[in-house]
């Protein structure tokens, strides 16, 4: 008998200990013997986010502020005609200051959110207002286990989102009311950048799960800020005296220096985009630089034989275009890959600005259809051809050209589509409630004064 009941004890004592789910009134003796016996494993740290990495993000984010402002004001600035200088400052200004508090309260929510059921088109609502984040809260990188402060991810997209929609002015600058711009602006950022920042960047967007390449922003700020500034452009109507009166820009060594402080800036864009500092920014900052320069000599040879001279806004403008072709292909293709797509967008863009503006017939005022959405159309088109390992490029999983160069149209094609919906559905709905050109009067006058009651310059 006690034999049995001491066997007995045995199985309850291993009974309670390897099966508590139907053994609830077992003793606790055997759970506090099995933690004595196999601790649980402790949990892994948290990945550290670099200070290398983190300091490098900082400085780039710093790069794009000064992409817009001051570069972007004074490449805009010094194209407009002198009467209209100040008001051209203020929009790019105030659409910067928008945009950043607008991208903190649901910005960065719906564009990098997990949207549920949605998230292929747009994120959620889990971080309205950046709730829940911290100091300590961390965004993944391309390498696996290694984060920077999700904070300084938050900084450095912003800037991203400022930017494409402060470019849009340039295709309605000189007639647009500041106020209705500023609502124009609001609306366009929510219900086209947000989406398509998502459906390209985002784990679970549409062109992200379809393989679609755009290292930094070729689609998501180029093609669609440059369709949205065509559609703006046609939307409010030429400008009064448009193809009559001379509309020279007034100060072309301003535009040369906003053009430079683009070119500078534009590092912490690309290179910034790897988010760490490693090779891959390494490659992105040398592309930067040749892409560039092969551009603004192709241009200014295409000028030179179109027309006799090579212009310094003509080289400026090339500048500018080979910026935006490198843009989505910045970290994915190899040098001479870059230089080609300089060279081809140089003179593509420089036809686009004049043969294609003038046989459409639209007023872009600055040209950002013919070298922002054409040059970023180029960029991503021939980002799915020079990625190619056998092109210098750094490959991708399963690639194919032929199926990539498709996935990057198919990109193309949603981007301008897309844009030109939402920015023609916005133009309207702002038309309709505050109208959106300026006065007839106060057009010839200049807004400059008209609207901001200053003058650039007192003579």
């Amino acid at each position: 008998m006690k034999k049995f009941i001491a066997l007995f004890a045995l199985l309850a004592v291993l009974f309670g200990a390897t099966a508590p789910a139907f053994a609830e009134d077992a003793a606790p003796a055997a759970a506090v013997m099995a933690t004595e016996e196999a601790p649980a494993a402790e949990a892994a740290p948290a990945p550290v986010p670099d200070k290398g990495d983190t300091t490098w993000m900082m400085l780039s984010t710093l790069l794009v502020i000064l992409m817009i402002v001051p570069g972007l004001s004074l490449f805009y600035g010094g194209l407009v005609r002198a009467k209209n200088m100040l008001s051209v400052l203020s929009q790019v200004f105030g659409i910067f200051a928008l945009i950043s508090i607008l991208w903190v309260v649901y910005g960065y929510t719906l564009a990098f959110g997990d949207g549920g059921s949605m998230n292929w088109m747009i994120g959620d609502l889990s971080k309205l207002f950046l709730a829940g984040m911290t100091g300590d809260s961390t965004a993944a990188t391309f390498t696996d286990g290694v984060v920077i402060p999700e904070f300084t991810f938050v900084a450095f997209q912003l800037t991203f989102a400022a930017i494409t929609t402060a470019l849009i002015i340039g295709g309605f600058a000189e007639r647009i009311k500041f106020g209705s711009l500023m609502v124009f602006s609001a609306l366009w950022f929510t219900f086209s950048y947000l989406p398509i920042a998502h459906m390209v960047w985002a784990t679970g967007g549409y062109l992200f799960e379809k393989g679609a390449l755009d290292f930094a922003g070729g689609t998501v700020v180029h093609i669609n800020a440059g369709v949205a500034a065509l559609v703006g452009a046609i939307v409010i109507g030429k400008r009064i005296g448009y193809g009559k009166e001379p509309m020279a820009p007034h100060n072309l060594p301003m535009t040369m220096i906003g053009a430079s402080l683009l070119w500078v800036g534009w590092f912490g864009f690309n290179a910034g985009s790897n988010l760490e500092a490693t090779g891959g920014a390494a490659l992105a900052l040398l592309n930067t630089i040749v892409a560039t320069a092969a551009a603004a000599l192709s241009w200014m040879a295409a000028e030179k034989m179109m027309r006799g001279k090579a212009s310094m806004l003509g080289i400026a403008s090339g500048a500018v275009a080979g910026l935006v072709a490198v843009t989505p292909a910045a970290g994915l293709v190899g040098p001479m890959g870059a230089i080609i797509l300089g060279l081809i967008v140089g003179p593509i863009c420089l036809w686009a600005v004049s043969g294609l503006k003038k046989s459409l017939g639209y007023d872009d005022s600055l040209d950002v259809f013919g070298i922002h959405a054409v040059g970023g159309i180029i960029g991503a088109i021939g980002t799915g051809i020079f990625v190619s390992p056998a092109l210098g490029g750094v490959g991708v999983d399963d690639y194919s050209m032929m199926g990539q160069v498709i996935t990057q149209a198919t990109g193309v094609a949603i981007t301008i589509v897309w844009s030109g919906v939402v920015a023609y559905v916005c133009f309207k709905i702002v038309d309709m409630v505050m109208g959106l050109r300026v006065s007839e009067e106060a057009e010839r006058e200049g807004l400059d004064t008209a609207t901001h009651g200053e003058r650039a310059y007192n003579q």
